[in-house]
């Protein structure tokens, strides 16, 4: 099982962009799907979490400026950032709550990161 993100970047304070995880392997299902992200000499902090139902968990400084999305048919999560600071600037990573096929084992799953740079 493999997590891999896209859409990360450069971007002006104020603009827009639009992260993706994938999910792939021998998945039988996946509960909760989430981003996180850490900045230089911070610890990782939870940025939102959707569950396989749909409901969603932001982290209060993201609210009404992030939107977590997924598309279950194709395991995957997307993540829409607008109005974006300076201080979001971060790798944001991508996790996933995932039973595997075969041997039904339960496990969470992390991305490699996806560096998201926002300039002022």
């Amino acid at each position: 099982v493999q997590l891999v993100e896209s859409g990360g970047g450069l971007v002006q304070a104020g603009g827009s962009l639009r992260l993706s995880c994938a999910a792939s392997g021998n998945i039988f299902s996946i509960n909760a799907m989430g981003w996180y992200r850490q900045a230089p000499g911070k610890q990782r902090e939870l940025v939102a979490t959707i569950t396989g139902g749909g409901s969603t968990n932001y982290a209060d400084s993201m609210k009404g400026r992030f939107t977590i999305s997924r598309d279950n048919a194709k395991n995957t999560v997307y993540l829409q950032m607008n109005s974006l600071k300076p201080e979001d600037t971060a790798v944001y990573y991508c996790n996933a709550d995932i039973i595997r096929r075969y041997d039904y084992s339960f496990r969470a799953y992390w991305g490699q990161g996806t560096q998201v740079t926002v300039s002022s």
